[in-house]
């Protein structure tokens, strides 16, 4: 979200984290601006039966975890990486200082929150009133439409970053009903299975 000339103006750092490395902890305080330079970071929590529920997942140029930065509470939830990945760093106080002087900046972060906002109360509200094909179609759409997919062998198709298991953790739902609600939706013609990848065509993101 922020550009690199940005981030290094103000004295970002870059950092490598392994796959299944934690950048930080659900309780820790918040003192740095994250943001993926390569690879990809989710947000979780764990209940304490150990089930994992997804809060968000940040691939290149998303940023994450800034409203406990902003308001100055811990992180109600953990960061891991899912794959090797660089991390952009950048303190706090040099943060603040970078949205005080650069106004458009600061208007593009607004809108990457009010949006993830939106996104969270369509997930809410589709878990509380919506049959599970509906609920995992919403997400699929939001994360069809949220950056450029990559194409699928067909050429017809986009591939949606997302597993089965992803998707299950960041609804609720059990695995075993996205595993089968997902190839009722291919046996419809909602979505397509491409190399057992969930993909889609390209008026579903436009």
């Amino acid at each position: 979200m922020l550009t690199e000339q940005l981030l290094t103006q103000y004295g970002a750092t870059k950092l490598k984290l392994r796959k299944g490395q934690f950048l930080f902890y659900e309780g820790e305080k918040a003192v740095n601006y994250f943001q993926v330079m390569q690879g990809a970071v989710k947000m979780i929590t764990r209940t304490n039966s150990g089930k994992e529920l997804i809060q968000g997942l940040f691939r290149s140029g998303e940023s994450f975890g800034e409203p406990p930065l902003l308001n100055s509470f811990p992180y109600p939830s953990s960061a891991i990486a899912m794959e090797p990945s660089t991390v952009w760093r950048l303190p706090k106080d040099h943060f603040m200082e970078l949205l005080r002087n650069n106004f458009n900046a600061h208007l593009e972060f607004d809108k990457v929150l009010c949006e993830r906002l939106r996104y969270k109360t369509m997930l809410l509200t589709s878990i509380s009133f919506l049959e599970p094909e509906e609920v995992i179609w919403n997400v699929i759409l939001y994360y069809s439409k949220r950056k450029p997919l990559p194409k699928a062998e067909d050429g017809l198709h986009y591939i949606v970053p997302l597993t089965r298991q992803e998707i299950a953790d960041m609804t609720g739902l059990r695995v075993e009903t996205v595993i089968r609600t997902v190839k009722r939706m291919s046996e419809e013609g909602r979505l397509s299975l491409i190399n057992h990848k969930i993909a889609v065509s390209a008026p579903v993101m436009t």
